[in-house]
Parts: C-alpha cells; sequence; structure tokens
C-alpha cells in the first residue's frame, strides 16, 4: 500500500510499504477513506520530537471503513464507516476507567520510553514516535487499529467523511481545551494560536458561553477565520504589545483565562522568543515556551491557563512566580478523545457546527510531501489540509 513515511527532518514521502495485518484478536484493519496533516505532525516533520525512526508512517487524524476484525471485536464489523481517537486507550484500566483515555496504562507497548521520560508511561498515538508506542499511523490507504471496540466511533451516513474526520483531534482537542477553563457568563477567553486546533478552540469557547474570545496570531488569513467566528478581538502580535492590548481590552483585569493553542515551536517578537530560538537552535532547550509565558502573565488573577499545544520536554525561564502569585490554575495534555466523541458528534448532527469551515485544501495521498512544506509555510492561505488515499 501507499504510506506517507517520515526519513528525516523536512523529508517525508510517499512509499511503498506492506499492508498491516490482524496481530491482535481485538485489532480491526480500516481502510482510510480520509486523513489530515495536523499542526502536531509539523513537530515531526520538524525534527524536534524524538524516537522518530526512517520509514515509519505518519497521521493521526484518519477515519475510514472497516475491512476487517479480529476475532474478539464485537462493536464494529467490517463495511462500517469509523472515526478513530488518535490516543489508544484499552478501556480498562485505572484511568480509561476515569475517562483519562491519554493516559491509557496498557496501549504503549514500549511505555519505558515515555516512563523514562516522564516518570510515568503515557499511552500510545498512531503515527507519532516511538516514545508515543510506534504505531504505524493513518495517512496511508490502511491502518491497523488496536483496541477496536473501545476507539472507533460508528458515524451516521447523513454526514460526510470532512464533516466528521476532526472528531479524530482537533475539534476534541479545542474543546476540551475550553473545557478546562471552567467558562463562566461573562468570561473573556484569550487564545493564542489560530490554526486549526485554535479555530475549534475559539468555537467551542463561545459554544460553552464565552462572552468573549480574544485570538492572537500573526498569519492574515488565520485572524480572518477567527474573527469571522463571532464575538471575537483579533491581535497580530507583529503589530501589537499583547500583554498591553490584553490589559487595555480586559480593563486591566486580565482575560479569565488564557490558551496556548501553539505549543513548543511558538514563535514572537521580544527577547525572550530570540532567546528561545537561540536555545532551541543549539539543542539546549527543547521546547519555545514564549507563547506559556505569554499567558501566565497575561490571565487573571485566580484564572486558569490551558494548554493543548504540544509540549515534549523541557523550557527554560518558566514563570512559575507569577503562576503562584496569582494563585493561577493550569491545565493540560493530550486530548481524551473518546471521552468526547459523542457529545461532540451530536453537535454537528444538530447543525450547532460545521467543521468543514477550517479545511482550505484538499489534496490526494501522492501530494503529501507538498502538503506538509505548503502547511509548514503557511503558503496559499493553507490553514488545513485534508488527503484522500
Amino acid at each position: 500500500m501507499k504510506a506517507v513515511c517520515w526519513f528525516g527532518t523536512h523529508d517525508v514521502r510517499v512509499a511503498n510499504v506492506p499492508d498491516p495485518t490482524i496481530l491482535n484478536p481485538k485489532d480491526a484493519i480500516i481502510k482510510v477513506t480520509l486523513t489530515a496533516i495536523c499542526g502536531s505532525d509539523l513537530h515531526l516533520y520538524d525534527g524536534v520530537i524524538p524516537t522518530m525512526e526512517a520509514g515509519d508512517i505518519l497521521g493521526h487524524e484518519f477515519m475510514g471503513e472497516v475491512v476487517e476484525v479480529g476475532r474478539e471485536v464485537k462493536k464494529i464489523r467490517k463495511g462500517d464507516r469509523v472515526v478513530v481517537p488518535f490516543p489508544i486507550a484499552c478501556g480498562n484500566c485505572f484511568f480509561c476507567d476515569r475517562e483519562l483515555y491519554a493516559a491509557c496504562d496498557n496501549s504503549n507497548p514500549n511505555a519505558w520510553m515515555s516512563e523514562r521520560a516522564y516518570g510515568r508511561p503515557v499511552s500510545g498515538i498512531f503515527g507519532y514516535s516511538h516514545l508515543m508506542g510506534g504505531y504505524a499511523g493513518g495517512q496511508a490507504e490502511y491502518v491497523r487499529v488496536p483496541f477496536a471496540d473501545v476507539g472507533p466511533l460508528k458515524v451516521p451516513d447523513s454526514l460526510t467523511d470532512e464533516q466528521v474526520l476532526f472528531l479524530t483531534d482537533i475539534f476534541p482537542t479545542g474543546y476540551m481545551a475550553a473545557e478546562n477553563c471552567d467558562i463562566q457568563p461573562g468570561d473573556t477567553i484569550a487564545v493564542w494560536g489560530a490554526g486549526p486546533v485554535g479555530q475549534f478552540t475559539i468555537k467551542s469557547a463561545l459554544m460553552l458561553g464565552a462572552e468573549r474570545v480574544i485570538v492572537i496570531d500573526h498569519v492574515p488569513d488565520r485572524l480572518r477565520v477567527a474573527q469571522g467566528q463571532g464575538e471575537t478581538t483579533v491581535l497580530n502580535y507583529e503589530d501589537d504589545d499583547v500583554l498591553e492590548a490584553l490589559h487595555e481590552l480586559t480593563g486591566g483585569r486580565g482575560p479569565d483565562a488564557c490558551i496556548d493553542a501553539v505549543g513548543l515551536e511558538a514563535h514572537g517578537t521580544g527577547l525572550d522568543a530570540i532567546y528561545d530560538r537561540a536555545k532551541h537552535s543549539l539543542k539546549l532547550q527543547t521546547d519555545r515556551p514564549t507563547v506559556l509565558r505569554q499567558a501566565i502573565q497575561a490571565c487573571r488573577k485566580g484564572g486558569t491557563v490551558s494548554i493543548p499545544g504540544v509540549y515534549g520536554g523541557f523550557v527554560d525561564k518558566f514563570p512559575i512566580g507569577a503562576a503562584f502569585g496569582k494563585g493561577l490554575t493550569l491545565k493540560m495534555g493530550q486530548t481524551h478523545v473518546h471521552r468526547y466523541l459523542r457529545k461532540l458528534l451530536a453537535h454537528i448532527e444538530a447543525g450547532d457546527i460545521d467543521p468543514t469551515f477550517i479545511i482550505t485544501h484538499r489534496l490526494p495521498l501522492a501530494s503529501a510531501a507538498n502538503a506538509y512544506s505548503m502547511f509548514k509555510e503557511k503558503q496559499y492561505n493553507c490553514i488545513k489540509v485534508v488527503l484522500q488515499p
């Protein structure tokens, strides 16, 4: 079959690889009908996530048709059309029982790697390094899905693939990021990053009752999409002093919650951003926390900083004093996608949201290398790319 494979920094290729097979009686094989490039995939593309190996198949946002199931799979069957959450969960461990699916104890065969890096093992993730299990991803014609009675969700024929594809990751990620803020009527929420996750975060914050969302980015096309979502105010960090602008827009109090939808490869214009890039380029720091610092500094006293943006290792100059002094709550982590699937599917069916608003480019899988470069460089007004095998 054809699959998008990683061969090094900024080197992805569509290659011929062996078809997946059933390895465990709880597995299913999915024929991929639609997949997407996630902003998190760019961290792999840029070579900043360790434990990638040449030939690894990329992709964790995918859906398709069930073509084969293991003998212990009961809830889905051949011919079903399903979306597949990006974290892999067993459904039976301590964490899955508490709907903390991205913390599953049993789905990462390389648990020792993440235990050494993070103190405890984390769940497996499709197509996202051997630290996260070494699973083949879904930017391919077919993919093996473990624990097939736990993850895949059958979707109704009344909805198109494009309408449900983002249930696999970025819609639940944006929703959990907003939910983590415990939004109350009248709240002002600041969101750094107007990429795909940021756009769903904005939409989710408004759906959950925020009075106003302030969006910080520097890409005009992304800011235009954000501005069209409702009660939003946009700031271009290249033109505005973000902390000063947020101070003025909130009457000196600060946003009730701040959301970092950027993560470890943040950009900025201040001295701290220059410092971060220098340390990052010299491999003296794994992540660039430019946005995270701003979010902590901007947030009102007693507020919440929510972090859906991916961080992988260590950061410098972390303003723990500001977080402590203001009594902030920090909530973060990989999304427990399974927890949100049915709720968000109902929102789509009810017409509360049409997730296709985020798609700017539709390309065949064979164009994946060009698609990655275009998405990375934000060329041709690119916000979200979907790929069709």
